[in-house]
């Protein structure tokens, strides 16, 4: 049996037995979509697949630092870090790169801690989707920076003159793509073997990056698939003496990493809801109604699209992210860029989306808001035509410019309670806020070499 073959719990106890593995690997991921997780033995994961579970819920209640939040209400000292449920997913079975033959599974968190678990959060809006009629299509392109670095070797240079693997701007190069094939190859070998199938890979604008468009798949599995590449992307690139870093923006010399999420609706009967040939652009009443939710709830959700204090130095005129809640079609300065097509193909990319968002949380934030539209019957504004950074645009579409403020907007916005639940919000505003106060604890080197002397 292959791993992709897996369906039910008895599938997962076959190929387990089939292979002869004493343990299989199982995985979570966490508020900032890291996946934690362990090796368990057969006999655990056997009676774990009837039965769950417990995982300790710190893993909901600390940061990229393993920091412990000092504001959480779910969990936390007052609590006392107690064991959470947690269910194992037959169907996400995995081949595991780099160990012949070993398996892995995606869990998610069940009961009370359901309500903040990120996976969980996207689930309750694909089921949201379906309840409205509509099966949600997604497709998630990274792109990331490798360097002739390891984990210790960036730590002795305090992140500080670190070497790319390719020097230069060599946007879409058949040259660099060429002479690291077997890098290259080794990308497509992993996604392939471990099922998140690569659309197209090429190198972007800029040394050693790389975008990874992976295939279309329903939302759920999207997702999946979308955080097991960032997973296993640092993991490949570890096992070869490199650094794979998805931050948002690592260099001001440089554009920063996207993450954009291609989305689009069917209706149950598989035809799409977003095309319309008699519309101008193929686009449907449907889609200009999810584009307007999108537009509408872009600056409320952001800290779900943009969740680092690095995000906000991205998003900066002419460096290729969007400033504002804008939309276009086939516009690359606008946040959202509407993809005329046809009926397989019609589609709306979610550009603000970066590398470094949560891709549970990311997808969820794209596709509650558009449902968010379609449930309220919103028109969005006029779309931007030319460039959108030299433009002035409607007040309600500025986005919040720190961590913080996005963190505000979020625990204030009664559709991120209608779409997400108050417990979660409350969470992972909560979690968003200590990643500010964190870094306000720091002295940077701006601070130094500004000040320092003059003032």
């Amino acid at each position: 049996m292959q791993a992709r073959q897996v369906n039910s719990i008895s599938d997962a106890i076959a190929i387990v037995e089939e292979r002869g593995l004493s343990h299989v690997k199982v995985g979570l991921f966490d508020n900032d979509g890291i996946m934690r997780g362990k090796y368990m033995s057969k006999l655990k994961f056997f009676a774990s697949l009837e039965k769950g579970f417990s995982f300790c819920d710190v893993v909901l209640g600390w940061d990229v630092k393993d920091q412990l939040y000092d504001n959480a209400r779910y969990t936390g000292w007052h609590t006392g870090y107690p064991d959470a449920p947690v269910r194992i997913l037959p169907h996400t079975c995995r081949e595991v790169i780099g160990e012949e033959g070993m398996l892995l599974f995606i869990a998610e968190f069940a009961e009370e801690a359901e309500a903040i678990c990120p996976r969980g959060t996207l689930r309750r809006v694909i089921e949201k989707a379906e309840q409205m009629g509509f099966n949600a299509f997604a497709a998630l392109e990274y792109e990331f920076f490798l360097f002739n670095e390891t984990p210790h070797s960036i730590r002795e240079k305090n992140y500080r003159n670190l070497e790319t693997i390719t020097p230069d701007w060599f946007g879409y190069s058949m040259i660099r793509n060429s002479v690291h094939a077997d890098l290259y190859q080794a990308i497509l070998a992993m996604s392939e073997l471990m099922d998140f199938p690569i659309e197209g890979i090429h190198s972007e604008t800029g040394p050693g990056v790389i975008e990874a468009a992976i295939a279309v798949d329903c939302a759920e599995a999207a997702a999946d698939k979308g955080a097991l590449f960032k997973t296993f992307m640092k993991v490949l690139a570890q096992q070869r003496d490199l650094i794979a870093t998805f931050m948002a923006k690592w260099s001001a010399d440089y554009p920063g990493q996207s993450g954009h999420i291609h989305l689009s609706l069917q209706n149950k009967d598989g035809s799409s809801a977003f095309f319309d040939p008699s519309k101008l652009h193929n686009m449907s009443q449907i889609q200009r109604h999810f584009i307007a939710g999108q537009q509408q709830l872009m600056p409320e959700f952001l800290c779900m699209i943009a969740p680092t204090i690095n995000s906000y130095s991205r998003m900066i005129p002419g460096f290729w992210a969007p400033t504002d809640a804008t939309w276009g079609v086939e516009n690359r300065t606008t946040a959202l860029r509407v993809i005329p097509g046809t009926a397989q193909s019609q589609r709306v990319e979610y550009r603000l989306g970066a590398a470094d968002a949560n891709p549970y949380l990311a997808l969820a934030a794209a596709l509650a808001s558009g449902l968010y539209g379609i449930e309220h019957q919103l028109t969005p504004q006029a779309q931007v035509k030319g460039n959108a950074y030299e433009q002035t645009h409607d007040e309600s579409l500025a986005l919040p410019c720190t961590l913080w403020d996005a963190a505000q907007r979020f625990r204030g916005s009664k559709a991120a309670k209608q779409c997400f639940g108050e417990p979660f919000v409350e969470h992972f505003a909560i979690s968003r806020e200590w990643e500010e106060r964190e870094f306000r604890k720091h002295v940077s080197d701006w601070e130094m070499q500004r000040y320092f002397e003059i003032i």
